[in-house]
């Protein structure tokens, strides 16, 4: 895997830069994750907290989530790109939109998950698994 994992913004204002591979990729079709990617799904990969430096402004959207949880998205304030995920119930982890990293093939989707909330204009990769929903795996050691 190519380190560090860098990202940024439409316009650049907001960056990241993980020091460690993501522990996670996944492609969410919840209806929290349709809304903020403006998708049928958002491509997500999974860093612990600590590997991630962000940089720039932030701004977060908390939601709760299909499991009664908190999720605060960022997003970058001035051209509105969805950045990052911090979700209440994984305090050790950080998720960044795939589509913000600097080279988006790094994404390796292991799974689909939260498919129950799936369109059925939504084509999946039929070699990924299909779940329902999820319940994430913690965030490796520091």
């Amino acid at each position: 895997m190519a380190l560090p994992y860098r990202g940024r913004c439409a316009c650049g204002q907001v960056s990241y830069e993980a020091s460690a591979a993501p522990y996670r990729m996944v492609n969410c079709h919840c209806r929290d994750c349709q809304r903020a990617s403006g998708s049928g799904y958002a491509a997500l990969c999974a860093f612990n907290k600590d590997h991630i430096v962000l940089k720039g402004e932030v701004r977060y959207h908390r939601s709760i989530s299909d499991r009664g949880m908190a999720i605060d998205r960022g997003f970058c304030p001035t051209c509105g790109s969805p950045m990052v995920i911090r979700p209440q119930a994984q305090p050790d982890a950080f998720y960044v939109f795939a589509a913000s990293l600097d080279d988006p093939a790094l994404h390796k989707p292991t799974a689909n998950i939260w498919t129950k909330s799936a369109h059925p204009w939504d084509h999946m990769d039929p070699a990924l698994p299909r779940l329902e929903t999820t319940t994430p795996p913690a965030p490796p050691s520091r």
